[in-house]
């Protein structure tokens, strides 16, 4: 399969993951939003606790002492700011100006150098310069035009790209609970494989790593009960339900995720 039928495919499969809109249209809150907050918090978990997996390990290899980094979908900076003072100029993409508020704060008291642009890649690629790596970690998940992004990443990188992502689709883990509340099923595609296979097809020498993730996804059933509430449109006060019924249903606790770094150069 050529490179233009697997990026289809993969388009195809993510809007699948649509949620129908008889149920979003009851959400009390946006189900795709993303805490800054919680996302902040992994931040600095990842500053105060290296991560030495083959995510970070492939970034520092690559990155000169004073090199240029471009994170793409960057958030808060969990995946390019424990990089350090190995960065000299760190060049921050991500749609949402909160995330990109934290990682400056972060950024300015680590004293790395940090360019800030707020968007969607690869619409804003113009305004980044060429790095000498890059990172998008936790990203592609959210990017129908696959191909397009892998294309803008690589152009704009002079060393190595790293790609990190979950080998599934990171609201897999919600499917009985869609069943339960819903009576709806939730897709199983598209995996990392299909990411791989659309990169490689693009004619990048794609690389493989695959490990357990290092983090929980949740600290407790609580926190899930809370997560899915907004995940599956239903109101916050049937938390407890929620929480009963995951218990219930074999849930809790979630095993974790299986993480795939994926780069070449």
């Amino acid at each position: 399969m050529d490179a233009e039928e697997l990026a289809a495919r993969w388009r195809e499969r993510l809007e699948a993951w649509a949620i129908p809109e008889e149920i979003l249209a009851q959400a009390p809150a946006d189900p795709w939003s993303h805490s800054p907050e919680r996302f902040g918090a992994r931040t600095d978990r990842a500053l105060s606790e290296p991560d030495d997996g083959p995510t970070m390990t492939r970034l520092v290899e690559a990155l000169p002492d004073g090199g240029t980094v471009l994170d793409v979908g960057s958030g808060p900076g969990a995946s390019s700011l424990p990089l350090g003072e190995r960065i000299g100029h760190l060049y921050a993409v991500d749609a949402s100006a909160r995330m990109l508020e934290g990682l400056t704060l972060r950024a300015d008291k680590l004293g790395v150098p940090v360019t800030t642009i707020h968007g969607r890649w690869p619409e804003v690629a113009e305004q980044a310069p060429v790095a000498d790596v890059a990172i998008a970690a936790h990203v592609v998940y959210n990017v129908p035009d696959l191909a397009g992004f892998l294309r803008a990443l690589d152009a704009h990188t002079r060393g190595r790209v790293v790609l990190e992502l979950p080998h599934r689709h990171p609201m897999s883990w919600m499917t009985p609970l869609w069943q339960h509340f819903h009576g709806i099923d939730r897709p199983v595609r598209p995996v990392a494989e299909d990411c791989v296979a659309l990169a490689a097809a693009l004619g990048f020498p794609v690389r493989v790593e695959e490990r357990e993730a290092p983090l929980e996804r949740f600290s407790s059933l609580e926190e899930l009960a809370a997560s899915a509430c907004r995940r599956a449109c239903l109101d916050p006060s049937r938390a407890d339900e929620v929480a009963e019924t995951a218990a219930e249903l074999g849930m809790w606790p979630l095993p974790r995720d299986r993480w795939v770094t994926v780069w070449w150069d």
